[in-house]
């Protein structure tokens, strides 16, 4: 693999990703774009504006704080809350005549818990016999579930103490990621954890679904396929064999859409690697013609050092069949893969891979403020996507990760 060096361009945007992220560090920044603290330091020294946003939230959007609360809407927000204090009012008053007539209240169907509860806290008053006599639970029942409490608490503690380590996880500020879910979750609390203090998947997802923590999902789509009927036919090289294995050897790619408020789209062209998962090249622009995908496809070649002997596999698009994208890929050796017409299970993990990225990003939005932010987002995603991301079709690890621990870094394909 060639050895890492890094255009004028990828300093500028690092330098900018930095200075237009609020509440962020050297550090976390250079562990996204899998570069070095001092490296991201020297950067910002020389190419920086000295400027660092102050607000948070995507760029464009102003603070809440700076936006003056409107007269109608300040009534609006003060009857609420004159209207919700009654409620709490009424609230009050209506649990006190609850727990005047607890014994029908308990009696008729209210949660067994909440029966125990109140016999343990009124046991003084009545005693208990005759309190599981009125609200109906037997009194073996009632002293098994006062002996379980300590482990009941103690199961809580524990639940509250994993959800204190799954919190940082999920939160971008502490090195964490909004997008992961319980795999990725649970393979971050187990790499470098003792036996004893491993978990197991199915306590993570219970504790998350406790605590209300969730990968995040998406929604819309664009058409980003435009077949051409006389078009160029290719094989297909890959018959829908998506395994991981030696990188260099095939790779697989896609255009997909991104969102912008205005109601335009940017388009983003990539190559993943099909043997370690790691985006290879990527080129973004405001349109889908034949020079989006050959930036990718160089991109790709400047990380790899040579495609030659490699496989590309795609859809039908007409930038894939155009004469001047065939002649590229027989300018790089690159061997030419297609599935079938309309059938998108053929290039699946490259859809996989866009649907990822515009979850993640988006986070639920319609849409990027504008294309500076999705630039500068998509950015940032695409470097920790090789940097840090795990993918559990390698072994919970990131792209770079793998590559590295593999005996033939990069085995092109003869």
């Amino acid at each position: 693999m060639p050895a890492n060096t890094y255009t004028d361009e990828f300093r500028r945007r690092a330098v900018e990703l930095y200075e237009s992220t609020p509440d962020t560090t050297f550090q976390a920044i250079a562990n996204d774009l899998g570069i070095s603290r001092g490296a991201l330091k020297t950067w910002v020294t020389k190419y920086g504006s000295g400027q660092i946003r102050a607000t948070g939230g995507l760029p464009g959007d102003a603070p809440p704080s700076a936006r003056p609360e409107p007269q109608a809407a300040r009534i609006v927000r003060l009857e609420a809350e004159n209207h919700a204090l009654r409620a709490e009012t009424r609230k009050l008053a209506e649990e006190r005549d609850i727990l005047r007539q607890a014994a029908k209240y308990f009696g008729r169907g209210d949660e067994l818990v909440n029966r125990f509860q109140f016999a343990r806290d009124h046991k003084d008053a009545w005693g208990v016999k005759r309190l599981c006599e009125v609200i109906g639970i037997a009194r073996s029942s009632f002293y098994a579930w006062v002996a379980a409490a300590p482990g009941r608490r103690a199961r809580a503690a524990a639940d509250a103490e994993l959800a204190a380590r799954i919190r940082p996880l999920q939160d971008p500020k502490q090195g964490g990621d909004r997008a992961y879910g319980v795999p990725r979750i649970t393979a971050d609390l187990n790499e470098d954890a003792a036996p004893a203090e491993r978990v197991n998947r199915k306590r993570v997802a219970r504790v998350m679904r406790k605590f209300g923590y969730a990968g995040i999902r998406l929604r819309r789509r664009v058409r980003t396929t435009i077949p051409d009927q006389a078009g160029r036919r290719f094989p297909d090289l890959i018959g829908r064999d998506f395994s991981a294995g030696t990188p260099g050897c095939r790779y697989v790619g896609d255009i997909t859409y991104l969102p912008l408020q205005d109601g335009s789209n940017l388009y983003l062209a990539s190559v993943i690697d099909l043997g370690s998962r790691k985006l290879a090249g990527w080129a973004m622009a405001d349109h889908m013609r034949t020079a989006l995908v050959e930036d990718a496809l160089t991109a790709a070649w400047r990380e790899r050092g040579t495609l030659r002997g490699a496989v590309f596999h795609s859809d039908h698009g007409s930038v894939y069949t155009s004469k001047d994208y065939v002649k590229l890929c027989g300018q790089y050796g690159v061997k030419q893969s297609m599935g079938a017409v309309g059938s998108s299970a053929d290039n699946a993990l490259a859809e996989s891979f866009n649907a990822a990225l515009k979850r993640e990003l988006l986070e639920g939005r319609e849409a990027f403020p504008d294309a500076t932010t999705a630039y500068r987002a998509v950015f940032r995603w695409a470097n920790r996507y090789n940097t840090r991301r795990r993918h559990s079709a390698i072994g919970n690890v990131a792209p770079n990760v793998y590559e590295a621990a593999m005996p033939d870094r990069l085995g092109i394909a003869a």
